[in-house]
C-alpha cells in the first residue's frame, strides 16, 4: 500500500503537468512547479520507507519486491513528464525519460548478475531525486522560461562553454547529465557485470545481449519519430513517453508489475464490497444502507446457528 501510494503521487504530478502544459512546451502556473517538487519528495519518502515497513511487519515477499521495482520503472516515465512540463522540454522530454531509463535498466541488469543493488555515493534514488525536486522548487521561483533561454544567459558563469552557450538551458543540462551522470553510472554497471561474468567463466557478449530488448525499443521509437510525417513526438509527447514507458515497465518486470496492480485493485475492491455488504453500510461512510437491517439480522442469525452447531459437535 505504501508503494502504491507513493506511485500515485507521481501519477498525480504527471496529470497536473498534462492539464497545464498539454504539449510540454508552455509555461504552467508557478504553483504547479511547487506541486511537482512536493509530490516527488513524497514519492521519494514513501519509496524509501516501504521496504523497511515490510521488513518491520514481516510482510516482505518477492512479489512485493517485484511490485516495488515495477512502480519504480514506471516512475521514470511519469516524473519525466512532470519535469518536461517544468522545463518546457516539449519533444525533448523523451530524452529526459531515456537517461533515467538507461540508468534504471543498467542497475536492473547489474543486479541480475551480482544479486546486489550497488549504488555509488551520489546516486539517482537519493541525490538524483533531490536535485530534481530542488529544480522544481527553483523553477517555481524563477519561472519555467528560465529553462528555455540560452544556457549562457541562464548561467553566465558558464557562458565560456563553446557548444552549450547558445542552446536552451534544458538541453545543456541534459548534455551535462549525460556526460557526468549517465556515462559514469553505465560504466560502473558494465564493469561490475564484467567482474562477475569473468569470475564465473561466463560470456560477456551473452551478458550484453540481455540489453538487446531495450536497445530495440529505443531504436524503434526513434525510428518511428524520424519517419513520422506528423511529428508524433512533438504533437503528442505524453502518448509517446507513456507508451514507451509502459513497454519499458514490461521489459523490466515482464509485465508482472501491471498485472499486480490490476490484481491488487480487484482484491481490494472485492474485500471492501464483501465487508460493506455484511455490515450494511457504504464505503467511507457509516450510513446504513436502505433495507440492510433485515440482511444484517439474517447474517447474525446465520453466524449464531453456525456457532451453536459447532459447539454441539
Amino acid at each position: 500500500m505504501i508503494t502504491l501510494m507513493g506511485f500515485m503521487f507521481l501519477l498525480v504530478s504527471a496529470l497536473i503537468g498534462y492539464i497545464y502544459s498539454p504539449h510540454l512546451d508552455s509555461a504552467p502556473p508557478r504553483w504547479v512547479h511547487f506541486a511537482h517538487g512536493l509530490l516527488l519528495f513524497l514519492y521519494q519518502t514513501f519509496d524509501a520507507v516501504d521496504g523497511k515497513q515490510a521488513r518491520r511487519t514481516n510482510s516482505s515477499s518477492p512479489l512485493g519486491e517485484l511490485f516495488d521495482h515495477g512502480c519504480d520503472a514506471l516512475a521514470c516515465t511519469f516524473e519525466s513528464l512532470a519535469f518536461g512540463s517544468t522545463a518546457m522540454c516539449g519533444r525533448g522530454t523523451f530524452w529526459w525519460w531515456l537517461i533515467s531509463a538507461i540508468t534504471f535498466y543498467g542497475a536492473t541488469w547489474e543486479h541480475y548478475f551480482t544479486n546486489t543493488l550497488i549504488l555509488p555515493v551520489i546516486n539517482g534514488p537519493t541525490e538524483g531525486l533531490m536535485i530534481i525536486y530542488i529544480c522544481h522548487f527553483f523553477t517555481g521561483i524563477v519561472g519555467a522560461e528560465w529553462w528555455a533561454q540560452p544556457f549562457g544567459k541562464s548561467l553566465p558563469f558558464l557562458s565560456w562553454l563553446p557548444y552549450l552557450e547558445g542552446i536552451p538551458t534544458f538541453k545543456a543540462v541534459l548534455c551535462l547529465m549525460i556526460a557526468f551522470g549517465v556515462t559514469p553510472t553505465v560504466t560502473c554497471n558494465v564493469t561490475n557485470v564484467y567482474k562477475v561474468v569473468k569470475a564465473r567463466n561466463g560470456s560477456m557478449p551473452l551478458a550484453l545481449a540481455m540489453l538487446y530488448p531495450f536497445v530495440v525499443l529505443v531504436g524503434g521509437v526513434l525510428m518511428w519519430d524520424y519517419l513520422s510525417p506528423s511529428d508524433i513526438m512533438g504533437r503528442y509527447p505524453h502518448l509517446v513517453v507513456i507508451g514507451t514507458g509502459l513497454t519499458f515497465g514490461y521489459l523490466v518486470d515482464s509485465s508482472v508489475s501491471m498485472n499486480t496492480v490490476a490484481l491488487y485493485l480487484h482484491f481490494a475492491t472485492s474485500v471492501i464490497h464483501e465487508i460493506t455488504n455484511a455490515l450494511g453500510i457504504y464505503c467511507f461512510s457509516l450510513q446504513v444502507k436502505p433495507n440492510s437491517g433485515q440482511a444484517l439480522v439474517s447474517t447474525n442469525f446465520a453466524l449464531f446457528d453456525k456457532f451453536e452447531l459447532t459447539w454441539s459437535l
